[in-house]
């Protein structure tokens, strides 16, 4: 029994690291600069993640549904198209406050080049009440929840149903949930390493990261869409 809750938990932090929650999970994250908030985006997404997959396990445990491969089929669509829409929103924000370079010069100091976009800098009141207020992301649970529906769920679900009893099944559920919220967070850290230091200290770097999570999100999600809907 141990073993069998043990391998859920490992499960669920490995299962975060699937090339779609990654692309999902830095989509959202690509334009905060802040570790803690990315961090949070990160878990949330988790948190979503696991709401869904505790809703479909729990029908399917208690009233012996399935989810058939037609289904899944459509669920994984909806995925790829929501990737697709994730990265392409970035490189239009990206081409919206695109980079410009000027040059100027500090009193007594060589001429240099400068690299910002006027969205850079927030003014002082909106920065201040930013810094105060920190709205509950709503757009990565819902991510993570449309993920939840969708790729492994049908599999871990039927993982849960072999358990010995109903309560084990949605206790391993459970335990893969909480193992995908700490994959994620431990994850949504690496990210926000390079994104907080490179908006700080070198803007042109943070945008070509930013450009970078744009594309292979929206690649990844293009890739999908073409993959599933051959099946369908």
């Amino acid at each position: 029994m141990f073993t069998f809750l043990g391998l859920a938990f490992v499960i669920g932090m490995s299962h975060a690291l699937e090339a779609d929650h990654v692309a999902a999970v830095s989509a959202i994250a690509a334009k905060q600069t802040r570790l803690s908030s990315i961090i949070r985006t990160g878990a949330v997404w988790g948190l979503g993640h696991t709401l869904t997959l505790a809703a479909f396990a729990g029908v399917t445990l208690v009233l012996g549904l399935a989810i058939n491969e037609q289904l899944a089929g459509w669920l994984e669509l909806f995925v790829g198209i929501m990737l697709a829409g994730l990265g392409t929103h970035i490189l239009y924000r990206l081409a919206r406050d695109r980079i410009h370079f000027h040059m100027h010069q500090h009193a007594g100091k060589a001429a240099h080049f400068h690299a910002h976009s006027h969205t850079e800098h927030p003014p002082h009141e909106q920065a201040t009440h930013d810094h105060k207020h920190k709205p509950f992301p709503f757009r990565s649970l819902l991510v993570g929840m449309m993920h939840g529906m969708a790729g492994s769920a049908a599999l871990l679900i039927l993982t849960a149903s072999n358990a010995p009893s109903p309560g084990q099944g949605l206790a391993y559920v459970a335990l893969f949930g909480v193992g995908s919220i700490l994959g994620m967070a431990c994850l949504s850290a690496i990210i926000a390493v390079p994104l907080a230091l490179s908006a700080r200290f070198l803007t042109w770097a943070n945008w070509g990261l930013q450009g970078s999570i744009g594309l292979a999100t929206l690649v990844l999600g293009l890739n999908t869409i073409y993959v599933v809907q051959a099946t369908l």
